[in-house]
């Protein structure tokens, strides 16, 4: 068993002796790591040694904060394999797919913001007034385990090109990732206190975190509900927030598209990370009439999707990141059951052939889903698919747009600009048109109960940013 009973505050590693929290690999769910169940006092000092930081770093030259970026980057990409398996072991996803993406995004992350730093405009005039853009000051960042160590770069590495000091807490259910992290920048030329890392439960440390008179930003990613809580603490010192939070994203068939096409583009995406994303497209929207071929399409994607064990290099559909989640998840689809949904594939049951204390669900999609049914409108975070039949454009756009999320979406039509027109008129912080790439420096983030602010390229850095004008 990994023992990381440690945090890092103050640019050392400081030992814990309290209670710890065991970490589960989700393929066997036996226990792989113990990490510490830290106490208020340890945050506390974190956020003393991140405010004690923040004046010589808040001055420090833009030269310095990409040199500590490019070493940060080297170390990303030295140590790759490392994460990508440490990533697979914790959250489920089949080991390929977490080389691209756990361990690849991070660095691509990284490397966007060395490029675009340069020539960010810190300065510039409007009149007679020079417009300074100044970090905001010590910021938490909370973080989820669906993507680790991604979900902490996108926080961290803004930030600290901005010039603001960093306390991190960590989802402990997947921290190992962000220990490499803190490991990785302990070896650069990143002063003391900039970065400090404290792992424990939400109720104690995050709390205490978000609470604190001392951090001036709270950046987080994770559920709905605890981003409401967020926002409420937050409030009452009025904190300045980025939340990213839950989806319930819609792919819309149009008529005229390629539906085949459409279909297996959405269950792959809908599957990816077996359904632990939060932009994960959950509903397929499609017209009545191809409603049932559309099901028969999804279930002959979802086949070629066998869940199996993580770490071989074949599989495709790993597990979920921990019990509580599958357990959360089968729940949901013994829901969409009762509330009678056509169950096209999967369902309740365990799959065969996996280790059967791993956390596996079978991919599961359902035909002839209400609008208003619960599952066509909480957030499962699991394989799940709700296949939607709509009789024209305009319904389509209502259904899609009749949920309290605007995380993503997708629109799917052989007239492109049929596609963008349609897509233009979703309320939804991005829209895949017709299989359109994720873009990295493209603004990331969501309407209405899907979050506040933005993630990725220049807008990623603007959240940590204060404006100043001086009036000349």
């Amino acid at each position: 068993m990994n023992d990381l009973s440690k945090n890092y505050i103050n640019g050392e590693w400081v030992a814990w002796s309290g209670e710890t929290i065991d970490v589960h690999e989700s393929g066997t769910g036996e226990a792989i790591a113990r990490v510490p169940a830290s106490g208020r006092e340890e945050m506390e000092r974190a956020v003393a040694a991140a405010d004690a930081a923040f004046e010589s770093w808040s001055e420090s030259t833009l030269e310095q904060r990409i040199k500590v970026l490019e070493q940060l980057h080297a170390g990303l990409k030295e140590r790759a394999p490392e994460i990508a398996e440490t990533v697979c072991r914790e959250v489920g996803m089949p080991i390929k797919l977490a080389t691209a993406i756990q361990a690849g995004m991070p660095a691509t992350v990284t490397k966007t913001y060395l490029k675009m730093l340069p020539d960010f405009p810190f300065n510039e005039q409007s009149g007679n007034s020079e417009v300074q853009y100044a970090p905001v000051g010590v910021v938490g960042c909370i973080t989820p385990w669906n993507y680790p160590l991604h979900q902490v770069i996108l926080k961290i590495v803004p930030a600290i090109a901005a010039g603001c000091t960093v306390v991190l807490k960590p989802s402990e259910i997947a921290p190992q990732s962000a220990y490499i992290l803190a490991d990785i920048l302990d070896g650069t030329d990143l002063p003391k206190g900039v970065f400090n890392l404290v792992c424990g439960h939400g109720h104690t440390v995050g709390d205490t975190l978000i609470k604190h008179p001392d951090v001036r930003m709270v950046s987080f990613t994770g559920s709905t509900r605890t981003g409401h809580l967020i926002a409420h603490a937050a409030a009452d010192d009025f904190k300045r927030i980025a939340l990213e939070m839950g989806g319930k994203s819609a792919s819309v068939v149009l008529p005229d598209a390629d539906l085949a096409a459409a279909v297996k583009g959405t269950v792959n995406n809908c599957l990816l990370n077996s359904g632990q994303t939060c932009t994960a497209l959950t509903r397929l929207l499609v017209p009545a009439d191809k409603h049932d071929e559309a099901c028969e399409l999804a279930s002959a994607a979802v086949a070629k999707m066998t869940p199996g064990n993580p770490l071989e290099e074949t599989t495709r559909l790993g597990p979920l990141a921990s019990g509580q989640q599958r357990d959360r998840v089968i729940d949901y689809i013994k829901l969409g059951i009762e509330e009678g949904a056509t169950l096209v594939t999967g369902g309740p049951e365990a799959p065969e052939g996996c280790n059967p204390g791993g956390f596996f669900v079978r991919p599961t999609v359902f035909g002839n889903v209400k609008p208003d049914s619960r599952i066509a409108q909480e957030e499962i975070f699991g394989p799940v698919l709700c296949v939607i039949p709509y009789t024209d454009e305009a319904e389509a756009i209502r259904i899609a747009n009749g949920t309290p999320y605007g995380l993503s979406g997708a629109v799917w039509s052989a007239d492109g600009d049929r596609a963008k027109r349609v897509a233009g008129k979703l309320r939804t912080g991005q829209v895949f048109v017709n299989g359109g790439a994720f873009n990295p420096v493209a603004p990331f983030g969501g309407f209405g109960h899907s979050g506040i602010g933005r993630e990725f390229g220049k807008w990623g850095l603007e959240e940590f940013l204060e404006i100043r004008s001086l009036q000349l």
